[in-house]
This record gives structure tokens, C-alpha cells and sequence, in this order.
């Protein structure tokens, strides 16, 4: 399928759902200055999502333009990057939500009038708490549960992480649709974003559900167009491979996928469309936001030409060939061909003239730096690269990454800033996730991990990282933060895991000379492990020798709780079959998470088989192995491969005795017999086809097993019987709660016999741990609440049996409640007979079934019955016969003053309506007015 049929079969495919065509925005949207190019297709209907617009439309698809440069660093490098890129698009603007866009996303991908990808082919992801999505996958769309996975917050959620880190505003989870091709990596092909929560403050409770609920879904149109021609890149589709091709004559060089003149060529590519596209639209090459994005962009494809042995202006001749490409769907190319060829030359011309001096100087720059032993480019140097030669500092940083040089971000904008004020000049925008920590991972790339082998080392200290994005920091001394700071210390080398695969990061502290350092939290970006905490004495510097010391006792709670996740995994596909696999997991000191594919409930004999089978295991005694293998070797090992992870080779391969084998990247035990002790807390359902298990292992699980047996023994004192007698004395307890709520409901006025009502069915044996988990786990499931919930339920039902009782009671003083006692207080307004009272205790469904009764009874009928609960309660229901509302009677607007007189409101249908209010001693009044009301209704 060519790109321009994918292009118009989507748009198509929307169209027929009732969505209006909408053109391309433009790629530099000035109306916004929020951003600088249209990063998405959404961004044009900004306005229609939060209402500020009037809505000519509620369905929109459309082909946007996008250029975005965060990722650039990855262009022509990686398949699938871009700057500029086609996002095909449908939204709902308070019209449709999950359902439609999952099912039609599902149908244009799968049949065959449309794309007809085989639906094996694919798989989907989650938000890890969107069970609505997950259902409609499983269970309407019936993709396989094995094939969809939740995700966390930073991957499933827009913007990314916003529950736990913000911003305030409109967001919501996504659902990413991805593609399995029989070679080579999966790809995201389409994300559904459902926009229905507005983020206020931090968490927790902080997404409100928002009142209009809308759908922004995005579909890369090269990525799709790549999937389906079944080429290794977004390059090689049938209209950027001419561009890749002239490219290569342009520089008469060779294309070869894997080469590094071939990522040049392609990088060259995606440089000169973005700026074709850029300059068409009157975008410059210059000093300022968005022209320093075309600026930069020439002279990064410039570069490339040059390290291809270039030395005149070349991209220009390229601009005929992207229009030639792109002229279909954007017409208005043709139209400044000439004239966006003629700026990219001179632009060329400009940096080709100074470009050797440059790099030159750079070369010079680079020498000094390997004399004195320096890690890191300065700031002041950069800036007067791009002063006088024009590199801009993100080739420089590019060029020393090459060296493994950091690169001084804080002090390049610092002199930038001081030369805009000397000259008056403003400044240019520097763009991209470059923070220190960037800066970092271009120096050092990773950082060695120890862990395995060991929790203390010595290692140097390579970086210090202060404040927070986008203010964040190098710093050579931190003197500069001084103590109680939370900084980040980058490591040559650390013993301390960062938090990845499921596992937290560890906690402990670096300690050198004179300084120590505590270690709060330790996580991973990319490669590079970075340890959050603060100073606690004296001062440490860029170079410091430390030796860093994680907290042993804590990590040995991770371990137990790791290495039971693979017990667990393994007793879980004995017990349940071979399909109850990881769906994800999180394990922390002596905590754990684990989510694995099963239809149904885990009943609690298998769970308790379950429970016994890991204890086999930890009592069994057997090893614990890390093995670094071939990804073939393992695999033929029997080594537990999970559907869609993405594993290196080689990789590490976890062995326990014979019986587990997973790859698995996190820190372990050395022997199942110190996992200790195994309890499992609780057994859920996250979504259709997935169960999730939450467990403690060591000493968590000792002191969760003497809090199971003070609960059993707290519930069984509050019922008055023995603890091996709690289910027992529960089920008599509901059973009597159930047939109170029925006399109540029913009008009865019986009142209940024996002393208090009081179960009386006793045990007398104390039970075990093992008995009282099975006592407490029983009566937790009677009464559908959590074990440890059990005692403060139970507390809740006996009092609510006691409610009950008293208010059957008043009821038996008032007399009994019937049709005929209330038509005995009936009046006669006109021909309709009114009756309007109080009828002690009855619920909402009693008094309607009451008032149905009196209908059918009397036939021209007007009905108002009031209740009341407590002292701030009043349930009020009004009933007018078909007749009577032919002549202007309206239950709704008969019940609006009476709940108003008892400080409430409500109402409802013609025919019945229902209200309330909050204050029970004004009944009296309220109900005059009632009576009042409905005698002007009859005209009475």
C-alpha cells in the first residue's frame, strides 16, 4: 500500500463514521504560543477540546503536519525517528469515548475492505488502572489477554506521568495498538488517548472525572506505511526512499542501510522535508525559536555533507525531489519550489564558509581538554563557537559525545546570556531534552552495575546534578546546594540498582573523605544509574573517590520479595496451567505485586495450594543462579519468554534449582530458603483475563500472620463467640441483617425476637496461624471487605442490626403501613382523591409500591409520601395518576416546593418523582405545602 492510499483509506474510513475531513493544520501555528511547530494532531482542535469554541463538529479526522525535535538525536540513527513526520488523526469532542475508538481503530486495521492486518499481528497496551479499555479489548474486540498489557503511568498516560507529577489540566489514560512483524522489533502504530479526567493538585484523589469526555488518537503515517510495505525503516517507504536515493547522488555516496553514510543520508532526508516544509511556510533560518529550529537543522544536514567529503551547497538541489514526494497531498509545494531552494542555499553558503574554521577550533578545543583532563566541554567555549562560526552548540555537544565529553549546558546559556546583553541582541532558543543529565549520558554512556556481586564499592564520582528541570544543573562542588538538598550523583560504577523491571532502586549512602552522602532512591535513564539524595557532612566534589554503601537491610527485603515472584510464577502455572503468565509485577522490601493472565477468580483452594507450593519451595532449600548466556541458549535452556518483551542478547538468565528459569535483569537471593516466609495478602481481577496477587515475604510476613490473628480474635469479642466460630456467627449475622432490611421494605411491622437478636452459634477451639488466615479469609469474603477489614465490618453490620431493629420498632408504635390505613387520611380535591403523610421508616421502594397501590385502587389519583432517617434525612415520593397530568398535574413539580420547604430539592417525570431534604423537624410544614400545592394544581 502506497502512502498517499494509506493517507486517503484513513481518512476515508473516518468520513464514513460521521467525522468531518479536516485539512493539515499549518506546521508553525502562531495563533499558539505555546509551542513552536504543530507537534500533533490534536493541537489544531485545542479550543474544540476545552470548550472554548462554539462546535460546528464533534467528529474530526484529519493528516497533520508535525515537526517535533525532541528525539533528534535518534534521527537517521533508529527506524522509525523523525523531526517532521504525517500524524493521521480522529477526535471526539464530547460525541463518542473508548468503545467506537477501540472498536473502529480494531476495524480498519483488521479488515480487509480497509488495511486487513492479520489481528494475531497485533497487540495492544493499557493504562494499569483503565479496566474500562482493557474489558472492550478482551471481551468485545476479543483480543487474546496474553496480548494486552498494562502499563504504568509513563508510558500509558497524557502527558506522561501526569497523575503522580502534573500538570494540572485536561488528561487522561491511552491505549497503544502495536504491530509484530516476523522479524525485528514490534512497533506502536496507533495510540488512542481518552481525555476524561482534569488533574488538580497532587495526588491522591486528584483526577476528576471531566463533564465532557473526548478521543485524540494519533496514527504515524511513515511507521504504518513502513509496517505495511514491510520495509526496516520509515525510509524506505515508497516516498521518502527517492529523497534517500537523490541524496546519495547529490553526495555521491553510497546508501547501505547499516553504514554511517547511510544514517547520514537518511538524517539528510529528514532534515531537508522538515525544512522545505518549514521555509514554504516563511520560517527563516535564524537566531529565534522556531527559525534556530530550521537554522540548526540545515546546518546539522550541512555537517553530515561535509563528513561526506562536501564542500559546496547540496541540500538545495534535494528541494525538488521532497516537493516531487509530497506534492499529492500538499499542492501548494509547487507554488515556492524555487523560492525555499534559494533560501537553503544561501543558508548553506553561509555555515559552509566558516564550518572548517569551526570545527578546527573544536579539534583545538578537544586537544586542550585531553591536557589538562577535563570530562567536560565549557560552556563559554560553545558559546563563542556559535558566536563566530555559527556551530550550533547542539553539533558541539554531538562532536564531543564522540570523545565521551559531557557537555556544560548551564554554562553555555549562562555566556549566551551575558554576550545578549553586552550586544543587545536576543537570544536563540535552545531546543531538546538537553539537561545535564543528557549531557551525562553523552559522556559516559553507562554506568558499570556491581549489584550482583556485591553492595559496597568504590567508585568516582562523575557528575553532581542540582536542582529541577528545566533549571537543573552540573555543579563541581556541592558547596554550591550545601546540605539538605536533594541533588543527583552520577557513578563510574555503583552497587546500587536503579529502579527498572519491576524492582525499586536501592537506598544507602556514598561516604569519602570528610563528606557523606545519603542515598534516598536510586534510578536509571537509559544507562546511566543516578543516585538521588542529600549531603549529611562535609562536602563533596566532582572526582571525589567514594565508596558507596547500599542499605543491606532493605535490599535484602527486595531480594526475598523478587526471588518469590519467581516461586510465585512457578506455583501459579502448576496450580492454574501454562497460560497464567507475568503480566507485570513491582516488588519492594518485602512487598510484592504480581499480575499474570487467568479468566476466572483463583478459588481459595487453589490458592492455599498455591501458598503451599511456594512454601515447598522455600522450605526445599534449593539454589539461586544468575547466568549470563546467548538469548538462543537460553531459550533452548526453557528459560520463560514473555510475549512482547524486547530482551538483549545476551541476556541473564535466573535459575532456582530446576524448577524456574526467567530472564531476569533484577538482584536475588542465593537460596529460596531465605525467602522465610511467604503470606498472601490478596487476590484481585485488574481486568478482563488478568488477576493481580499481592504478597509479603521475611519479617513482613511474620508480622502480617500476628496481625491476621489479633483481627480474628478482635471480630470474633465483637460478636460474642469463640474465633474458629467467626463464619459461622457471620453468616447469622447477615442472614438476620437481610431479614430486617425485608420487613422494613415490606410494611411489616413484626418485631424481631431473643435477646438483641444476637447470633448465638458458638465454637470452641483456638485456632492455628495456618486456621486463623482460613477463618478470617472466609468471613473477609462473607462480608466482601479485606482480612484485616474484617474486625471494624463486623462492627459496622452489629450496629446496623441494632439501626434496623429500633427503627422496626417505631414502626410497630406508628401502626401498620397499607394502601387502605392511608386512604382512611385521604382528601377530596375535585374529583381526585389527595392523600399526603408521613409514613414512619419506609424506604423510596415502599412508598412507591404504596402509591401504585393506591392508583390501581382509587384510578384519578394524587399521591405524596414522606419519610424520614435520622435527624437530617427526608425521602420524599409523589405519584399523579395519567388522568390528572392531562389536566397540568406533574408529580415533579408537585415534589420541588416540598423539598424545598425541608431544605433539599429533586424531582422527576410527570407521572412520579422523588426528592429529599436535610431537615426532618420542618416535615410538618413541608407537608402543608404540599397539600397547598396540589389543591392549586386541581384548580381545588
Amino acid at each position: 500500500m502506497k502512502t498517499d492510499e494509506l493517507r486517503e483509506k484513513y481518512l476515508a474510513f473516518f468520513e464514513s463514521k460521521g467525522h468531518r475531513r479536516c485539512d493539515s493544520d499549518v506546521l508553525v501555528p502562531t495563533w499558539d504560543p505555546s509551542v513552536l511547530f504543530t507537534p500533533a494532531g490534536m493541537n489544531q482542535f485545542k479550543d474544540h477540546f476545552l470548550g472554548k469554541v462554539k462546535l460546528e463538529f464533534t467528529r474530526a479526522t484529519s493528516c497533520q503536519k508535525c515537526l517535533r525535535t525532541g528525539d533528534i538525536d535518534n534521527v537517521g540513527r533508529t527506524a522509525y525517528h523523525h523531526t517532521f513526520f504525517e500524524m493521521l488523526g480522529n477526535f471526539s469532542f464530547g460525541d463518542y469515548f473508548k468503545r467506537e475508538a477501540i472498536h473502529w481503530a480494531w476495524e480498519f486495521l483488521t479488515d480487509k475492505k480497509w488495511l486487513g492486518i492479520a489481528p494475531e499481528r497485533l497487540s495492544v497496551t493499557v493504562y494499569k488502572d483503565d479496566d474500562e479499555a482493557a474489558k472492550i479489548w478482551a471481551d468485545e474486540v476479543k483480543v487474546p489477554a496474553a496480548r494486552i498489557e498494562r502499563m504504568e503511568e509513563d508510558e500509558n498516560f497524557w502527558p506522561a506521568s501526569a497523575p503522580s507529577e502534573g500538570p494540572d489540566g485536561v488528561c487522561g489514560p491511552c491505549s497503544e495498538i502495536y504491530y509484530h512483524p516476523d522479524q525485528g522489533q514490534s512497533v506502536e502504530i496507533w495510540n488512542l488517548v481518552f481525555t476524561q479526567f482534569n488533574r488538580v493538585g497532587d495526588p491522591p484523589d486528584n483526577l476528576r472525572p471531566l463533564p465532557s469526555k473526548n478521543i485524540d488518537t494519533g496514527m504515524g503515517l511513515e511507521r504504518t506505511v513502513a509496517t505495511l510495505q514491510g520495509v526496516p525503516t520509515n525510509y524506505h517507504i515508497d516516498n521518502l526512499m527517492p529523497i534517500v536515493q537523490a541524496a546519495a547522488e547529490v553526495c555521491g555516496a553510497e546508501y547501505a542501510l547499516e553504514s554511517e553514510a547511510g544514517r547520514r543520508l537518511r538524517r539528510i532526508t529528514d532534515h531537508v522535508r522538515a525544512c522545505t516544509f518549514a521555509v514554504h511556510e516563511n520560517v527563516y533560518p535564524g537566531a529565534n525559536k522556531e527559525k534556530y529550529v530550521v537554522k540548526r537543522l540545515l546546518r546539522r544536514a550541512v555537517l553530515d555533507g561535509h563528513q561526506l567529503g562536501l564542500r559546496e551547497p547540496f541540500l538545495h538541489l534535494l528541494v525538488p525531489k521532497v516537493v516531487e514526494q509530497m506534492r499529492s497531498a500538499y499542492p501548494e509545494l509547487n507554488e515556492t519550489t524555487d523560492r525555499v531552494a534559494s533560501v537553503i542555499k544561501k543558508e548553506e553558503a553561509n555555515f559552509f564558509g566558516t564550518i572548517d574554521d569551526g570545527l578546527h577550533r573544536i579539534e583545538r578545543a578537544f586537544d586542550d581538554m585531553r591536557r589538562e583532563n577535563r570530562m567536560r566541554v565549557e560552556g563559554a567555549i560553545a558559546a563563542e563557537l556559535y558566536q563566530t562560526y555559527g556551530v550550533p552548540p547542539e553539533l558541539f555537544e554531538a562532536l564531543a559525545a564522540e570523545h565521551n565529553l559531557a557537555f556544560d549546558w548551564e554554562g553555555y546559556s549562562r555566556a549566551m546570556e551575558q554576550h545578549g546583553q553586552a550586544s543587545g541582541k536576543v537570544q536563540h532558543t535552545v531546543m531538546g531534552a538537553k539537561g545535564p543529565i543528557d549531557s551525562l549520558k553523552h559522556a559516559l554512556h553507562n554506568t558499570e552495575f556491581l549489584g550482583y556481586e556485591m553492595v559496597e564499592a568504590d567508585a568516582v564520582v562523575k557528575g553532581i546534578v542540582a536542582g529541577d528541570a528545566p533549571n537543573d544543573h552540573l555543579c563541581d562542588s556541592m558547596e554550591e546546594v550545601g546540605h539538605g538538598a536533594t541533588v543527583r550523583i552520577v557513578l563510574d560504577r555503583t552497587p546500587f540498582y536503579g529502579e527498572s523491571g519491576g524492582q525499586v532502586g536501592d537506598t544507602g549512602q556514598l561516604v569519602g573523605e570528610g563528606f557523606a552522602f545519603q542515598v534516598i532512591d536510586t534510578q536509571k535513564d537509559g544507562q546511566l544509574f543516578i543516585h538521588h539524595g542529600h549531603l549529611t557532612k562535609g562536602v563533596m566534589h566532582e572526582g571525589a573517590k567514594v565508596r558507596a554503601i547500599v542499605d543491606t537491610s532493605r535490599r535484602d527485603g527486595i531480594r526475598r520479595a523478587h526471588s518469590a515472584t519467581h516461586i510465585l510464577h512457578y506455583a501459579l502455572q502448576k496450580q492454574l496451567g501454562s497460560h497464567a503468565q507475568q503480566q507485570g509485577s513491582k516488588v519492594d522490601d518485602d512487598w510484592l505485586r504480581f499480575d499474570f493472565t487467568n479468566l476466572s477468580p483463583v478459588e481459595s483452594e487453589q490458592l492455599s495450594a498455591i501458598s503451599a507450593d511456594v512454601a515447598e519451595r522455600v522450605g526445599a532449600a534449593e539454589a539461586i543462579r544468575g547466568d549470563v548466556l546467548p538469548l538462543a541458549e537460553a531459550r533452548s535452556q526453557g528459560a520463560m519468554m514473555l510475549f512482547g518483551e524486547k530482551y538483549p542478547d545476551p541476556v541473564r538468565m535466573v535459575s532456582m534449582g530446576e524448577f524456574s528459569k526467567e530472564l531476569c535483569g533484577g538482584t536475588h537471593l542465593s537460596n529460596t530458603s531465605d525467602v522465610e516466609a511467604f503470606e498472601i495478602l490478596s487476590e484481585e481481577g485488574v481486568s478482563a483475563g488478568t488477576r493481580r496477587i499481592t504478597a509479603l515475604t521475611g519479617r513482613r510476613a511474620a508480622e502480617h500472620s500476628q496481625q491476621i490473628c489479633d483481627a480474628l480474635e478482635e471480630a470474633a469479642k465483637l460478636v460474642g463467640c469463640a474465633p474458629s466460630a467467626l463464619p459461622a456467627n457471620i453468616s447469622a449475622l447477615l442472614e438476620e441483617q437481610r431479614e430486617l432490611k425485608k420487613m422494613l421494605a415490606s410494611g411489616a411491622t413484626a418485631s424481631r425476637k431473643g435477646p438483641g437478636g444476637m447470633s448465638t452459634v458458638v465454637g470452641e477451639n483456638e485456632p492455628n496461624a495456618a486456621e486463623a488466615k482460613d477463618y478470617l479469609t472466609e468471613s473477609a469474603h462473607l462480608l466482601s471487605v479485606a482480612p484485616l477489614a474484617v474486625p471494624e465490618r463486623v462492627a459496622a453490620v452489629v450496629k446496623e442490626i441494632e439501626s434496623l431493629a429500633s427503627r422496626l420498632e417505631e414502626r410497630s408504635t406508628a401502626g401498620p403501613i397499607t394502601a387502605d390505613a392511608l386512604l382512611e387520611k385521604s382528601e377530596t380535591v375535585g374529583e381526585a382523591t389527595v392523600v399526603v403523610a408521613e409514613v414512619p421508616t419506609a424506604g423510596s421502594n415502599l412508598m412507591r409500591q404504596l402509591i401504585d397501590q393506591i392508583r390501581q385502587k382509587c384510578g384519578t389519583s394524587a399521591v405524596l409520601l414522606a419519610s424520614t432517617e435520622g435527624a437530617d434525612k427526608v425521602t420524599l415520593v409523589a405519584g399523579v395518576s395519567k388522568d390528572l397530568q392531562a389536566k397540568g398535574a406533574h408529580a415533579g413539580n408537585w415534589v420541588k416546593p416540598v423539598a424545598k420547604a425541608v431544605g433539599g430539592g429533586g424531582g422527576g417525570r410527570p407521572d412520579m418523582a422523588q426528592a429529599g431534604g436535610r431537615q426532618p423537624d420542618k416535615l410538618a410544614e413541608a407537608l402543608d405545602v404540599a397539600r397547598s400545592t396540589i389543591a392549586e394544581m386541581l384548580g381545588g
